[in-house]
């Protein structure tokens, strides 16, 4: 994995349950037989992402956090944080900035993957923008400078820098990670979701017919993106570090 060397701890920030595996899954999965640590951070706890009426919040809410938690699982990760944000309820404000920091100080990731909050030609769920822009703040240059939440460093804690973000669900990716030896378990992990794919596996005509669906869909969407590999996942890179250094250089 040239592209995401030489990360060893990787953060993957995702405004429900289930858009982690959709996002960048298979590239989880390589990064963990790679031996990486990799880390979820569910901004929402999915309390109203349900298409079926008699599912109550309250039911949503136990069981996507449950099935976060076998899809993250099978993919290897390390640690599953959910916050108590509501599904539709996320602003850009402190009380998430907050949260973000603290996590991103305590983990230390060289890495942060997310969505990309700046779509323009599709729709994108609210809950996603907001979680991709307060993302960027809290990754820079929030973690990094000490006296921004100085609590977290009453605590024991520092800032911390991270080098590069990976969003996913961009209009112009730039990096591509090969996920063809993964793939499977990439739709496993999906399969973990049953609240949200149980009508897209009835539609498809069982199991092993969506996961065939999810392979040709994925392939169409990566063909349009002009990617070198049959199966992978699309990014755009954001780095930090990179723009500080080209900062200092023209300074």
């Amino acid at each position: 994995m040239q592209e995401l060397e030489p990360v060893q701890r990787a953060l993957v920030v995702s405004p429900h349950p289930d858009d982690a595996e959709f996002g960048c899954g298979g590239t989880v999965a390589r990064l963990v037989q790679a031996g990486k640590e990799v880390f979820y951070l569910v901004a929402t706890n999915g309390d109203k992402g349900g298409r079926d009426t008699d599912m109550t919040s309250e039911y949503l809410l136990n069981a996507r956090q449950e099935e976060q938690q076998r899809a993250a699982d099978v993919l290897g990760v390390s640690e599953v944080v959910f916050l108590d944000f509501g599904d539709g309820e996320l602003e850009d404000d402190h009380a998430f900035r907050r949260q973000l920091v603290y996590h991103i100080r305590r983990l230390k990731p060289d890495i942060v993957f997310t969505t990309d909050p700046f779509r323009t030609s599709f729709y994108i769920h609210r809950d996603h923008r907001m979680t991709g822009l307060v993302t960027l703040d809290a990754v820079f240059p929030y973690a990094r400078d000490r006296l921004h939440y100085p609590e977290h460093i009453a605590e024991g804690m520092d800032g911390h820098n991270v080098d590069e973000i990976f969003f996913w669900g961009s209009e112009n990716p730039d990096t591509f990670i090969d996920i063809g030896d993964v793939t499977d378990m990439k739709i496993k992990s999906l399969l973990a979701h049953t609240s949200q794919m149980q009508d897209w596996i009835k539609e498809a005509g069982g199991e092993e017919a969506f996961g065939e669906r999810m392979k040709a869909m994925s392939k169409r969407m990566m063909e349009n993106h002009n990617s070198p590999y049959e199966h992978s996942e699309a990014f755009r890179r954001y780095g930090i570090r990179r723009m500080m250094k080209e900062m200092e250089s023209n300074s």
